[in-house]
């Protein structure tokens, strides 16, 4: 069955994204739209008509990146059992901060918001910011429900991320931090989701 043209705007949108990401892992945030438009298989104008510019395709990575790392948030069953939803938040966003390309990414974007600070504002409003925020929701949502005693819910989920993320973050930007294998992910994220618990629950 053909695709309907909002499927194909939509698939057209995630390729320029997929292209965005690695043109900007490899060449740095001075990388053209052109590069970008020829990684993608599509015209300049077309990334132009998609997200207007660069600094709105790198807000479109951030989002992109944030919807993967709050999904756990957003999971059915995640209200009943925010223990579990709170690993998981923790596990992904662990994933997206210490894995080497993340990494990479997170240090040619600190080098390159000393040029384009405006790049660098846009990747931390659309992610770090946001995903703190949505947590804060869902901590929010948690208190009023009755379940979690979370008075001040975007300082807790700051504490929660902060027992999440660690020193692997600034470690892996100085370049001196080893790889986390996906068993320490599961331990840290665990224990950062129990600790969470027996401290707000």
């Amino acid at each position: 069955m053909p695709r309907v043209a909002g499927q194909i705007d939509q698939a057209k949108s995630e390729a320029i994204l997929d292209a965005a990401a690695q043109v900007l892992f490899q060449r740095g945030f001075s990388a053209s739209v052109a590069e970008i438009a020829r990684q993608a298989g599509v015209s300049k104008q077309t990334v132009y008509n998609h997200f207007g510019g660069k600094a709105e395709l790198v807000r479109a990575l951030a989002e992109r990146r944030v919807h993967q790392v709050t999904a756990p948030l957003e999971a059915a069953d995640a209200a009943e059992h925010p223990r579990d939803a709170l690993a998981a938040y923790a596990r992904i966003l662990l994933e997206a901060v210490a894995t080497p390309n993340s990494v990479g990414f997170m240090r040619l974007a600190v080098q390159s918001s000393v040029r384009m600070p405006e790049v660098g504002r846009v990747l931390y409003e659309a992610g770090p910011r946001a995903s703190a925020e949505r947590l804060a929701e869902f901590l929010a949502e948690e208190h009023e429900a009755g379940r979690l005693n979370v008075p001040d819910p975007l300082l807790a989920a700051e504490i929660f991320r902060g027992m999440a993320i660690g020193s692997w973050q600034i470690a892996g930007l100085l370049g001196v931090g080893r790889e986390i294998t996906p068993v320490e992910i599961d331990r840290i994220a665990e224990e950062a989701a129990d600790r969470f618990m027996r401290a707000y629950g």
